[in-house]
């Protein structure tokens, strides 16, 4: 379902931003929300209710640092002039802000009797370690698709339906990854699925840092799509299962949400420094080739370039094919670094998630089975559609 609708929201996105305004892209999802709210009362059942106090102080901390997080990450990244603004007050405030916050976050969750988010959920080293993945994962792809989709308007010139037309491979790629790895997962386990998703992840990224601006779809960019769409169909399914292999009922709630957070904390996150690597390095080039082009000028006793005009059209998508080249090696690096991740903390055995053996000691109890773990991810895919489609 996920895919279909990254599907659909492709197509229809390029058709609103081309015959109406972008602003409808985000317009667009208020009836939806509406509609699905509505329908919500009719087709959800309701939860058992649990006596407790609500964890307010929890809530507004944890909010809140994520919030000024988010906020002053956006607004580091170098931007296109090349000028940076990591030093800016605004993001210094906002970032300290955070760090205070989320700290008082973790010291109100050790000591609430009812906390928001139970330490004991990250107990767990494999799951944590899905968590670091899906962190990894969402800050070298939010970028990567945000900057790759400049390439194809600017560079290439797709218009935004032909753009969205061209991630339709990604998004069938992604549907049919994560059905063959849930149908792979009580065969092989999670691990190897792991593994494989993140290596393939790291070597779709890798391949996306060989474009150049003569790049064409089908020689240059539909190839590293599908290998990088597999590796996330191949991730997405075995990770929900991990994050939520042996959760106490109660629990699977944050569990599945932490990876909601790890997705868009990382994608904040990647977007502020594979920004800023790109930006930068696209200033460099065009103040480079514009140096040369005027030492050329001056050797042949041709009049400089007027200063304060654009570059030429050649010299600026040289400049972005270079920087979003230098963008995309750092989102192959930290797609590297959730392999060493996944190498280092996935150790649940297919076993433990098909029921077949009991799970290790000091486990919580229920340990489920696959389907029961299947039951789980769907909830987790609910709040964690793929947002990179």
């Amino acid at each position: 379902m996920a895919g279909g609708g990254s599907a659909v929201g492709l197509l229809l996105g390029g058709v609103l931003t081309t015959y109406a305004s972008w602003r409808w892209v985000l317009f667009v999802n208020v009836p939806i929300g509406i509609l699905v709210a509505a329908a919500a009362r009719r087709v959800l059942a309701e939860s058992p209710r649990r006596p407790g106090r609500i964890d307010v102080a929890g809530a507004i901390t944890g909010t809140g640092g994520v919030a000024l997080l988010v906020y002053g990450l956006s607004k580091t990244a170098t931007g296109p002039d090349g000028v940076s603004h990591w030093g800016d007050a605004q993001v210094l405030t906002s970032l300290t802000a955070a760090v205070v916050l989320l700290v008082s976050f973790v010291l109100i969750e050790r000591r609430s009797s009812h906390p928001l988010l139970p330490m004991r959920v990250l107990a767990d080293r494999n799951r944590s370690g899905a968590y670091l993945i899906m962190l990894c994962i969402g800050t070298a792809l939010f970028g990567l698709f945000f900057f790759l989709t400049l390439f194809m308007q600017t560079v290439l010139g797709y218009s935004a339906i032909r753009s969205g037309i061209a991630y339709l491979p990604f998004a069938i790629g992604v549907v049919i990854a994560s059905t063959l790895a849930s149908r792979l997962v009580p065969r092989i386990g999670a691990r190897p699925l792991i593994l494989a998703g993140t290596g393939a992840v790291a070597g779709g990224t890798f391949w996306f840092s060989r474009l150049t601006e003569h790049a064409g779809y089908a020689g240059q960019l539909l190839g590293p799509m599908l290998v990088t769409a597999c590796g996330l169909g191949l991730v997405f399914v075995p990770l929900s299962l991990v994050a939520l292999h042996n959760v106490a009922e109660q629990d699977s709630g944050v569990a599945s949400s932490l990876l909601n957070t790890g997705q868009q904390v990382g994608g904040a996150i990647g977007l502020a420094l594979l920004g800023t690597v790109a930006w930068t390095t696209v200033a460099e080039s065009v103040s480079s080739q514009l140096a040369h082009a005027a030492e050329a000028a001056a050797k042949a006793g041709q009049p400089l370039p007027k200063q304060g005009i654009p570059p030429p059209a050649s010299i600026y998508d040289h400049a972005l094919a270079v920087g979003f080249s230098r963008g995309f090696l750092v989102s192959a690096g930290i797609a590297l670094l959730a392999l060493l991740v996944a190498i280092a903390t996935i150790r649940v055995r297919r076993q433990e998630l098909t029921g077949a053996v009991p799970a290790p000691q000091g486990a919580a109890p229920e340990p489920g089975t696959v389907q029961q773990h299947e039951d789980r991810a769907a909830l987790a895919a609910a709040v964690r559609p793929c947002r990179f489609c």
